[in-house]
């Protein structure tokens, strides 16, 4: 299992638009990916990071911290993408 923390770049959050980004994103990878919001330095219930209404249920809004986790020979290939994007402005 491999899992990482990023912090959401975008204005509006993990919603719209850029939730969309990432759903695709997600489907396009080799691993099945989950990502939580962490509250007070603990992640809570994990979505499926592919899907969109899974993305805006988090209510992750910018400057939130997110935690990504996925298993298997490319979970650290699937992960490291989807990080590094929620990382990123999508708002633009």
């Amino acid at each position: 299992m491999y899992q990482r923390r990023t912090l959401v770049a975008s204005s509006v959050g993990l919603h719209a638009r850029p939730a969309g980004l990432v759903a695709r994103t997600a489907a396009g990878q080799p691993a099945k990916v989950t990502i939580a919001k962490i509250t007070a330095g603990v992640p809570g219930d994990p979505v499926d990071a592919a899907s969109v209404l899974g993305l805006m249920t988090l209510g992750a809004a910018f400057g939130d911290e997110v935690e990504l986790t996925a298993e298997g020979d490319a979970a650290r290939e699937s992960v490291d993408a989807l990080a590094e994007l929620i990382a990123q402005d999508l708002d633009a």
